[in-house]
Parts: C-alpha cells; sequence; structure tokens
C-alpha cells in the first residue's frame, strides 16, 4: 500500500513543523491509514522514568504544544478518568489510553516508547508503547477502528519491545508507516464481541443446563453442536416453562399450588431430557462482518438483550447489550 507523505519536508529537509502540520492531512474517509493521524513530531522516544500519569501528561502536553489545545486538565482527567474506570494496556507491552472528547475537531495520536517499560496495571507487566488517542465525542466507534487497524502489531509478542528500541522519532514512524495499518471503514460486530464463551452442546441434557446455569448465574446459554456451530439456546425462562404444564400457564391464579410438585417430574427426568428438544431456535445473531449498526437492528427487531456472532454457522462472540452501549456511546 502506498501512504501520503507525511513528513511534509521538501527535497532539503529545512521545513519546521510548523509547515509539516500545514501539510499534513486531515483524515477522511478514503484517508485512513493510522499514520495520517499523527506525524514524526507527535511521537516522543525512550520514556524511561515517571509513572503511569506523569508519562499520559507529558504526552498530552506534547502533542497539545504541537497543536493548539487549549484545554489540557480537562483532557487529562478524562483520559485518567477512563484508565481508572477499566486500564487500557490492550496486549503485549502495549497500552492505548484514550477518551472521546468535546472542543475537539479531529481526532489526534501521539506516540511514546519506553524501553524500560511503564507500569500501567498492576496485574500486567510494563508497557513498551504507548498510543494516547484523542477522539472527538460526536465520532462513535473510532477507538474501535484505530485499536482494529493495530490487529497486525497486537498478535506481534516483540512488536513493542522492538519499536522501544528504535533511536528516533523517525525510525519509529518508519516503522508503523510500513505496517500498512488502514482503518476499517466501520466498526463491525467482530469489534465489540466478547470471545470468552460459556456453551452447552444439543446433546446435553436438562441436569447439566441448570447446572451451568446455577454455578454461572446466567439468564441464557447458546447451545452448540460437535462443530462448533450455533443449534439454538436455552434460557432460564425455558426452563420453568419446562418445568411448569401447560394447564398451569393457563391459570391465573397459582397460588392453591403451595408446594413444589410442578416439578417433581422434571427432577426425575432432569437426565433423560435433552437440550435438542427444548431449545429456541429464535435467537438474535449477526455474522462478524456485520456493520455495529445491524447488532442494534437485530437486537431492537427481536426485543434482545444478547446478540450472537457467527461465522457462517460457528458461534464466534457475544454482543451483550450493556457492552454495546459501552463500545458504542463511552469507548
Amino acid at each position: 500500500m502506498v501512504h501520503p507523505d507525511l513528513s511534509g519536508q521538501p527535497a532539503d529537509g529545512q521545513t519546521g513543523r510548523n509547515d509539516r502540520m500545514r501539510k499534513k492531512a486531515v483524515p477522511t474517509k478514503t484517508s485512513l491509514a493510522l499514520t495520517s493521524f499523527f506525524s514524526a513530531d507527535d511521537i516522543l522516544i525512550h520514556q524511561e522514568e515517571g509513572s503511569r500519569n506523569q508519562v499520559i501528561r507529558h504526552l498530552l502536553m506534547h502533542l497539545a504544544n504541537g497543536h493548539g489545545m487549549m484545554e489540557v486538565d480537562g483532557y487529562f482527567n478524562a483520559i485518567i478518568e477512563r484508565e481508572n474506570a477499566n486500564d487500557t494496556v490492550v496486549a503485549n507491552g502495549i497500552a492505548i489510553p484514550h477518551a472521546r472528547l468535546d472542543n475537539l475537531q479531529r481526532p489526534y495520536v501521539g506516540v511514546a516508547t519506553s524501553a524500560k517499560g511503564i507500569p500501567f496495571a498492576e496485574d500486567k507487566p510494563p508497557v513498551h508503547l504507548i498510543l494516547l488517542v484523542l477522539i472527538p465525542r460526536d465520532q462513535p466507534g473510532l477507538y474501535l477502528q484505530i485499536l482494529r487497524s493495530l490487529a497486525s502489531i497486537l498478535r506481534d509478542r516483540n512488536a513493542a519491545r522492538t519499536v522501544s528500541h528504535l533511536k528516533g522519532a523517525e525510525e519509529v514512524m518508519r516503522f508503523f508507516e510500513r505496517g500498512g495499518m488502514v482503518l476499517p471503514e466501520y466498526v463491525c460486530a467482530a469489534d465489540i464481541m466478547r470471545d470468552e464463551l460459556i456453551t452447552l452442546r444439543n446433546n446435553d441434557n436438562l441436569k447439566t443446563a441448570i447446572d451451568c446455569f446455577i454455578s454461572e448465574n446466567l439468564s441464557e446459554i447458546p447451545v452448540v453442536d460437535r462443530d462448533g456451530d450455533m443449534v439454538g439456546v436455552v434460557s432460564a425462562g425455558t426452563l420453568l416453562k419446562v418445568c411448569l404444564p401447560d394447564y398451569l400457564l393457563w391459570m391465573s391464579d397459582l397460588s392453591p399450588i403451595v408446594n413444589f410438585e410442578p416439578f417433581t417430574s422434571v427432577l426425575r427426568n432432569e437426565q433423560n431430557t435433552w437440550l435438542s428438544d427444548i431449545l429456541l431456535n429464535e435467537y438474535a445473531s449477526v455474522q462478524m462482518n456485520a456493520p455495529a449498526v445491524s447488532v442494534a437492528g437485530e437486537m431492537t427487531r427481536r426485543n434482545a438483550s444478547k446478540c450472537y456472532v457467527l461465522n457462517g454457522k460457528k458461534l464466534m462472540g457475544i454482543i451483550d447489550l450493556p457492552i454495546f452501549l459501552n463500545k458504542v456511546f463511552r469507548e
């Protein structure tokens, strides 16, 4: 891929920072290279001393001085508030602190490296590569697009350390340019799903399902076949309907039934009742590459609080409504 010339330098290399920034294009839908959001002037190398907050403030001040930002304290507080709520160490010594901000006309990215490493989270190793991302509040999902563009770095266990030992900002810039990191056109279901899944098999029995509901404190569990293809869901409501005979559901007053008699037959037969016989095959689902708006539409049409993400028929992840709201409106 051919990247735009972000240095802005003429052949003699004498142009200063202000000229470079005037020539730097603001990213558009047709200019989605990650490197279009920053230049070598926005990179700080060898940040070997200081805490997480100190490094973030230093990098923020560097961006503010270079781009004429006035609300540094407010921006800093928003970044740290977001960081304290949920640290942004994403993988392999890389952190992406970020905030969606008012009075910001365009996105900005600042980069800092540290060969020694900066402690960002108590339970995680030190961070060697920091990307500070500032996003206008009215551009939901942009952080997720930037995160997705970094997929090749996030998969490389050595990328952060490699970058942290580069000797100059121009070298760091070339590292990103060579990576061909391009923002996707839109946020898709795969960007916002969680892939840690608890599932049941269609040949599991009712006892296994009840035990799983109790131990995992879930209200709905997806059911897959032996190939991992999704075949339906079992909900807590489904289990209650199995326990209560139809004639009881027709009664408006169940107060005369004071014991657990309706559950007796279920308890006797829970090991011989198969999920394939009671699962629901109506549920909210989208393909992995479906736009986030399609997830919202599917959940709304089905009045569902969960949406299952599929690759063909194979279950890949799940999007809970609170996760969707957080990713789209707060990330």
